[in-house]
């Protein structure tokens, strides 16, 4: 799918990150005390800077680590909906352009990575 680098799935960003996400951008130079926060629940998330992830730049409508951006960046717009399963988020204004194969090679991928997600949380929060 085109990415129109709106940026409107950039902004107030609540991104989950898997280890694998976090590891990968770290390999790209990125210091994990700049882009993670842990949420409340022991989610490791994207961190927001002035309303917007960390990684995009409202300057140029550009995500300075497209090419090591996380899983899930990768799958949007194809999202998870805790009411309503997984959709295509019609935020995005290249929603209407996914294709019915898309939407299930992403949906597939997407409820791996949450699963996968959702282990490394209850570990860290284990430990804890």
């Amino acid at each position: 799918m085109y990415c129109s680098h709106c940026g409107i799935c950039c902004e107030k960003t609540e991104m989950l990150l898997s280890n694998a996400d976090i590891k990968r951008l770290e390999s790209a130079g990125c210091t994990r005390e700049k882009f993670v926060r842990v949420n409340k629940h022991g989610y490791t998330q994207l961190r927001n800077n002035r309303g917007y992830c960390i990684f995009y730049q409202t300057e140029k409508h550009r995500c300075s680590v497209y090419r090591f951006r996380p899983l899930g960046c990768r799958s949007y717009p194809v999202i998870y909906s805790v009411e309503e399963g997984v959709i295509v988020d019609d935020l995005c204004p290249l929603a209407g352009t996914v294709s019915k194969k898309e939407i299930k090679f992403k949906s597939e991928k997407l409820l791996r990575l949450l699963q996968i997600i959702d282990g490394e949380a209850e570990k860290l929060n284990a430990r804890v």
